[in-house]
């Protein structure tokens, strides 16, 4: 297998920006059903927080690593 590209580490990181988002508006709630509360908590946002800065040095690595492949070819004849 070739690794991660940098098209999909910038597609994951994206995708924890876009749950940062989901999260910040409402991280938990509470359903009364027939008398009782039920508490539902979504996904936790320091997780989030930990998964968006990892794809986001993956995806800084993968830009410098595409960045530094400048090559100069020398043809001698």
């Amino acid at each position: 297998m070739a690794g991660i590209t940098l098209a999909q580490a910038e597609a994951k990181l994206a995708l924890w920006l876009a749950a940062e988002e989901a999260l910040a508006t409402s991280q938990e709630y509470a359903i009364d059903v027939d008398g009782s509360r039920r508490m539902l908590k979504r996904s936790d946002l320091a997780e989030v927080s930990k998964r968006i800065d990892y794809w986001n040095g993956k995806v800084q690595s993968l830009t410098a690593a595409t960045a530094g492949r400048s090559r100069t070819r020398y043809l001698v004849n």
